[in-house]
């Protein structure tokens, strides 16, 4: 069986986080959406709201499971017995940046490949950033999410003190 890992925050999964899960079904018999439950980042939506709202998201597709992870992906990587990792580039400033971690996982777990997978030209410009900010500022995400991630977005932004 071949499995790959979809890594990221995922604060909130966007249609073009969507697009690169379609196209990673198309390739692997399994695909693991992996949530760092220890990111740099300090996420507006909790790991158990994003697991939930990935897993509703991708009700749709059956080979498609949400999972944490809690130390080195490449660990986790060969424990889950994924042969490989995927991660969406949406420009070439993201390659870089992508292609050194990409070279150290090879270091560090030559049995993972890094497989890059390009979303829709219509989704290169979208990442989960500009969406909270939009939605923070009450504008209209529907565009960019799935309609029960706007919901959740609006909930969390009617919560908190407008600026």
């Amino acid at each position: 069986m071949r499995i790959a890992l979809y890594p990221g925050t995922f604060d909130p999964i966007t249609y073009g986080h969507l697009d690169v899960i379609e196209r990673a079904v198309a390739l692997f018999d399994e695909v693991v959406i992996t949530l760092a439950k220890h990111s740099q980042k300090t996420p507006l939506f909790t790991t158990t709201e994003r697991k939930a709202l990935i897993e509703q998201a991708t009700a749709h597709l059956p080979t498609i499971s949400v999972e944490t992870c809690d130390g080195l992906l490449v660990e986790f990587a060969e424990k889950r017995g994924a042969i490989a990792i995927i991660r969406g580039l949406r420009a070439v400033s993201d390659f870089d940046y992508e292609f050194q971690i990409a070279l150290a996982n090879r270091v560090l777990a030559p049995g993972v490949a890094t497989v890059f997978l390009l979303p829709g030209e219509q989704y290169t410009y979208l990442n989960s950033s500009i969406v909270r900010e939009v939605a923070r500022l009450g504008g209209n995400v529907e565009s960019f999410v799935p309609a029960h991630v706007g919901v959740a977005l609006k909930s969390k932004f009617n919560t908190r003190t407008k600026p």
